[in-house]
Parts: structure tokens; C-alpha cells; sequence
């Protein structure tokens, strides 16, 4: 998320599995680890980089991507535990996103993607003359378990909310798919690559589709009487829980489940809105299609309130402890913790923790595995 104009903090963004924060400063950059966030955060401060528009940290390794905003065409590849830059590589025009898995760097230009092989940061490949896409938007699934699985979802078109599907391992497109009516605003893939949910410009209504066979799995409704901007969608780790962040007060968790598979397992003495829900989706195939549409859309399982409308956010769910707990990284430089209730319904704000204070403790988290390091390449 793209923070400027909201004081120093310029960028901030959850790596691939929801469990560290990024955040970029005028002063360097930051990265909290979460795995302790119900209580502290672990935090490292590196200030080898100033005016940091963008910060990507590959899982909990010390791999981490920047781009400053003195060279914004710029990325700048650290192994910030040991200190040292592995590799700076100059594009054509302005970087406006970086994605990451354990196979592959992408790197978002308006007009292009550049898909490296992260092991040595050679370019594999170039799509070129993509519709012009001003915000970056795009996804990469981020499976850290082989390489098997590499799809990378960005927009198709700039006047319909058409999304493509490029397989980044076997560098090929793979499918492309009409997923609204307005232009694609926000995507996210699961883990695994074989979900992926989008919003339009409008913001209105999410959807999740299956990858690569490009079915409509879900449909939710985020709001009725009001358009949004939706700022991040993201999966949790098992994919059955899907959060939205949007410029509106409130963030929605939509629960991944079937009707079917829900009304299955539902308890004898469920409450009356999930029979009128039901029944209602059982009486949408006898109404006319813009009313049946509405009616068979899902509802949010569970919301989380902010204390002001309008913050910029972006939001992740983890599990600790064998809990699920929502992170809600806000433009005011606080992280707000909210802790998930099993049965739904309004989350509960348990933790606040202030983001980009002048401190540098050590990160406590461990250090995963990393590609072999390379020789620093100025371009």
C-alpha cells in the first residue's frame, strides 16, 4: 500500500503467508515480524536505503526488495541480516510493484512484467505491452513448498475487469478470464495458485475464481449502497478465510464454505438469518436475474471497525496458536490487532502497536532458507 502524503511512513505491505509486516520510511525501512503481534512486535530497522515508496520481504528470510523514491525505476535487492546488496537492476520506467516466491521475482511496470529467476536474478522473460495498469495491480501465488506452481494474475484490459493468468515457472499464459464488468482493482491469489479473488474499480462485489480451469467458486458482496476502493485482498494460510480492506470504515472477512457444504454442517439449532439466507438463495432461481444475482451472493462472516473513515489499509489474517487473528496496518503508522471469533460476526480489537518508531531491536524470528547468495550487479 502506497502511503504517501500520510507522514513519514511511504509504504507498507504483508509479505506472502500474513505472517511479517513491511513498512518504508524517509528515514530507511522496516520489518515486524508477527508471530508474537497479539502481544509485540519483532522489529528491525535498516537505514541503508532512505525514502523507501516500496519494501518486499520474501517470507521470514532476510531476502528484502526495495525501491527508493529518489530512482523509483530502481530495485534493490538486500540480505539485510548480514547487511550486504546482493543486486540493484535499473527498468524502463517506474517500478510500481515487486511480487515473490521461492522461484521467482516479479517486477510490475505500468506497461510490462519482468519475471527473474530469483536464484540469480536473471530476467527469464518479459510480457510486454500489457493495458496500461497505473497502480501496479497484480498477484503471484506463493507456494514456498517446490516450484511446481507459479501462476501470476495481473489485468487484461483497462474498459472490462478482464484478468490474465501467466504460468511464471513454464513462462506461459495460461488462461484470461472476464471476472467483472468494471476494470480489476485488487487481486489476490492463495498459496497454493489455485484460487484467485478479485474487485472492480467499483468495489462492490468480490469474487474468487479456481486457477487454471478459471471457475467462479464464490461470490460476495462487500456493500450495497456504496462503491469502494478496495486497497488489499488476502487470503489465510489455508485459504478458507478471505479479508477486504477498502477507504471505508470497515474490514470484511468473507468465510471460503460452500452453501452446501455450510448448510451440511450447520448445528440443528442454527440461528434464523442463516435459514432466511438459505432461503433466500433457494428463491433467487425464480426471480428475474439482476434480483437472483444479489440474492445469491454471500455475505461477510465476520467485519472489524476502525476508530475513523477514510485511513488507507491493508489487512492479513494469521494463526497463532491455533487462533485466527486479523493484522489491519493503517496510514495513521499503527498495526491494529483483532482477534477473529470462531462463530463470526464484529471482531474484537485486542492490541495496538505504533509502527515506525525511531528503535532498532533485533528481529527475533527465524531465518528461513534463502537462494544462494550473488555478486551485486549495478545496472
Amino acid at each position: 500500500m502506497n502511503c504517501d502524503g500520510d507522514g513519514d511512513i511511504m509504504w507498507m505491505n504483508f509479505n506472502q503467508d500474513g505472517s511479517s509486516l513491511s513498512a518504508g520510511s524517509k528515514a530507511g525501512f522496516y520489518l515486524y515480524g508477527l508471530s508474537n503481534g497479539t502481544e509485540k512486535l519483532d522489529e528491525h530497522f535498516d537505514q541503508s536505503a532512505q525514502d523507501v515508496i516500496l519494501v518486499e520481504r520474501l517470507f521470514n528470510s532476510s531476502l528484502v526488495v526495495t525501491v527508493s523514491q529518489t530512482n523509483a525505476r530502481k530495485i534493490r535487492v538486500y540480505h539485510f541480516r548480514k547487511g550486504s546488496l546482493i543486486l540493484q537492476h535499473t527498468y524502463p520506467s517506474a517500478v510500481l510493484a515487486v511480487k515473490m516466491n521461492r522461484s521467482r521475482l516479479v517486477v510490475t511496470l505500468e506497461e510490462s512484467l519482468y519475471i527473474h529467476n530469483i536464484r540469480d536474478m536473471s530476467i527469464l522473460h518479459t510480457i510486454r505491452e500489457t493495458p496500461p495498469n497505473p497502480r501496479g495491480v497484480c498477484a503471484l501465488a506463493a507456494t514456498d513448498a517446490d516450484d511446481t506452481c507459479g501462476y501470476l494474475a495481473y489485468p487484461g484490459a483497462t474498459h472490462v475487469g478482464e484478468l490474465n493468468i501467466f504460468d511464471t515457472v513454464d513462462l506461459r499464459a495460461v488462461t484470461s478470464l472476464t471476472a467483472h464488468d468494471n476494470p480489476i482493482a485488487a487481486v489476490a491469489m492463495d498459496r497454493s495458485g489455485k484460487k484467485v479473488a478479485t474487485a472492480s474499480e467499483k468495489g462492490t462485489v468480490i469474487r474468487v475464481f479456481s486457477i487454471p480451469e478459471g471457475k467462479r467458486l464464490f461470490e460476495f458482496r462487500r456493500g450495497v449502497a456504496r462503491c469502494a476502493t478496495i486497497s488489499s485482498l488476502n487470503f489465510s494460510p489455508e485459504a478458507n478465510f478471505l479479508s477486504v480492506s477498502s477507504n471505508t470504515q470497515t474490514i470484511h472477512i468473507f468465510k471460503l464454505v460452500n452453501v452446501q457444504e455450510q448448510s451440511s454442517n450447520e448445528e440443528p439449532n442454527s440461528d434464523w438469518g442463516s435459514y432466511l439466507t438459505r432461503g433466500l438463495q433457494s428463491a433467487a432461481s425464480y426471480l428475474p436475474s439482476g434480483v437472483s444475482e444479489v440474492l445469491q451472493q454471500g455475505r461477510d462472516f465476520a467485519t472489524a471497525k476502525l476508530h475513523s473513515c477514510g485511513l488507507k489499509n491493508i489487512s492479513t489474517i494469521h494463526e497463532i496458536g491455533r487462533k485466527y487473528y486479523l493484522f489491519v496496518a493503517c496510514s495513521d503508522g499503527y498495526l491494529y490487532v483483532y482477534e477473529i471469533d470462531p462463530s463470526g460476526g464484529e471482531c474484537n480489537l485486542i492490541k495496538q502497536h505504533k509502527l515506525c518508531l525511531p528503535r532498532v531491536p533485533e528481529v527475533s524470528s527465524e531465518e528461513s532458507d534463502l537462494p544462494p547468495m550473488i555478486h551485486t550487479v549495478d545496472s
